[in-house]
């Protein structure tokens, strides 16, 4: 395969490199000054304007002390305040750590305690949910609060507006190294406390080369659209140093990405490249059914899929309906962005797609050896925009980091033609008659009926201790839910093995889920019975 578009050769790792250089100044010395970076919520900002933006976070974070490799954490909406403080930070080689907007204010304590974080870049309405405890965070020395709608600065906090009038719009880099630390981003702690991935200077600019421009092709003409939000990996990527690697143009929405919203963006900024999650495709084409009319999508080349595996029915409905295609791939905090992706043109429902170029993956036993097609095994991962290790967390590092092999905890088996198909993660496989079984496979099924909206299957033991598939249905009407068991235990019936079919069906009127849309499937096992 050709090298990307603006492709560059590895630095060695002692290079003089600062990622804000490069997403940010690189932009203005190509001409692009004048050129729309970001559409928001509160008009259009230039690539010229934004990199003044970046200069005057740096400069202001330099003012209240904020030195190289001092945490800022940021709790802001996708915006330019985001984009400002995370490169301003990046700029002057302190650590942005980007954070969920819709954590409780214990969520924030932990990480805010340990990241040991000095300063906080915060939204007004979310640090004034946090000032009642405030003396539980020892480490932070300054707050700067962004006040929306004419909101009261709060005590003891700088306003970010005039905080930043204050500064200079001028600012070298500093002189971070490729190998030096960037910037943090926190696991979702599904299964326990949130871990901080390190990731380096030189992680974003990999992830765009390998994903942007080696699968999706995108150049400076192209606008993204990301429903998924910046302070998750994968909409990190597709928001921000997707756009501006390449010289294009974002599309910030504050605002939950309902279906009704992202619509009305979509129809008024007419983005290339959309960015989703299967359950928000989902919702968009029940939407769509309950409105009896389409929207206009004909502006979208492609759309993008992560966080759980797209449903074969999932895609081909979105197919039919707005004639795009969804290209399902696969990343995560530790890689940064994707590493497994179906290609345009070469879309295999139902499958995460074959190796993006720049990474390379192994299938493994319990043993550790190499399994051949149709296998089914733990899928490791190598690649340069992996995470350095987690934050303070030895031991874990240890067990996920081996060498340069990543142990994803994923379960997957891959084809002859290379196409890699996900079983679930380790802990959610199940045995049925003594038979490994994946919840994917049965979940697939499931979700091609009519009236399933949403399905997740777990392993529950009968009376017996014997474990057998139960599946947890949200159904498209829920009075429809006691007629339904019967109609979909034959339809499974109909189409998989008989040890595969759920012993029990669930029908509830939500699933679990983390911010990123991935369900919660222990959840689920800590209340099923057969």
């Amino acid at each position: 395969m050709a090298a990307p578009r603006n492709a560059v050769l590895p630095l060695a790792t002692h290079d003089l490199y600062n990622a804000a250089s490069y997403f940010i100044d690189r932009n203005v010395e190509l001409g692009r000054a004048e050129k729309i970076a970001i559409h928001h919520d509160d008009g259009d900002i230039t690539y010229g304007d934004l990199r003044r933006w970046v200069n005057r976070v740096g400069h202001g974070l330099r003012g209240i002390g904020v030195q190289m490799e001092n945490r800022v954490l940021l709790v802001c909406y996708d915006s330019v305040e985001f984009v400002a403080s995370f490169f301003g930070a990046v700029k002057i080689g302190a650590i942005p750590i980007p954070t969920n907007t819709m954590l409780r204010p214990k969520d924030y304590v932990y990480l805010l305690n340990d990241s040991r974080a000095k300063v906080a870049v915060v939204e007004a309405e979310i640090w004034n949910q946090l000032q009642p405890v405030r003396s539980q965070l020892p480490f932070l020395e300054h707050v700067v609060v962004i006040c929306r709608d004419h909101a009261t600065v709060p005590a003891g906090c700088l306003e970010f507006t005039s905080w930043l009038a204050e500064q200079s719009e001028e600012l070298s880099p500093v002189d971070t190294i490729y190998d030096d630390a960037a910037f943090w981003l926190y696991t979702s702690g599904s299964t326990g406390k949130p871990k901080g991935a390190i990731h380096l200077q030189h992680d974003m600019e990999l992830a765009l080369h390998h994903y942007a421009e080696g699968i999706l092709d995108m150049t400076e003409a192209d606008v993204t659209f990301s429903a998924s939000k910046l302070f998750f990996a994968y909409g990190m990527g597709n928001g921000m140093y997707f756009p501006l690697g390449v010289g294009g143009t974002a599309v910030l929405m504050r605002e939950r990405p309902t279906p009704t919203v992202v619509f009305e963006r979509v129809e008024r900024h007419r983005p290339t490249l959309f960015f989703g999650v299967p359950t928000l495709y989902a919702a968009m084409l029940d939407h769509v059914k309950r409105r009896g009319f389409a929207y206009d999508f004909s502006s979208v080349r492609y759309c993008v899929s992560a966080g759980e595996p797209l449903p074969p029915a999932i895609y081909h409905r979105f197919k039919e309906t707005f004639g795009v295609d969804i290209l399902d791939g696969i990343g995560s905090t530790e890689a940064l962005h994707i590493y497994l992706s179906n290609r345009p043109g070469n879309v295999r429902a139902g499958s995460t797609g074959q190796v993006v170029p720049g990474y390379e993956v192994r299938i493994v036993d319990e043993a550790g050896c190499s399994l051949s097609p149709n296998q089914v095994g733990e899928l490791l991962l190598k690649g340069d925009s992996l995470a350095q290790g987690y934050w303070n967390l030895h031991q874990q590092t240890k067990a996920k980091f081996g060498g340069e092999w990543f142990h994803t905890g994923d379960c997957y088996y891959y084809d002859e033609d290379g196409f890699f198909w996900y079983c679930g993660r380790l802990d959610d496989m199940l045995k049925s008659g003594g038979i490994w079984v994946s919840p994917i496979e049965i979940e697939n099924v499931l979700i091609e009926h009519e009236a399933v909206l949403e399905v997740a299957v777990v392993g529950g033991r009968d009376e017996n201790g014997i474990e057998k598939p139960v599946a947890f249905i949200v159904p498209q009407d829920i009075h429809q839910a006691p007629q339904l068991e019967q109609e979909l235990f034959h339809f499974v019936r109909d189409r998989l093995a008989r040890y595969k079919c759920p012993k029990r069906f669930v029908f509830v009127e939500s699933l679990p889920k983390t911010e990123t849309g991935k369900i919660q499937r222990f959840k689920l096992r800590d209340t099923v019975h057969v």
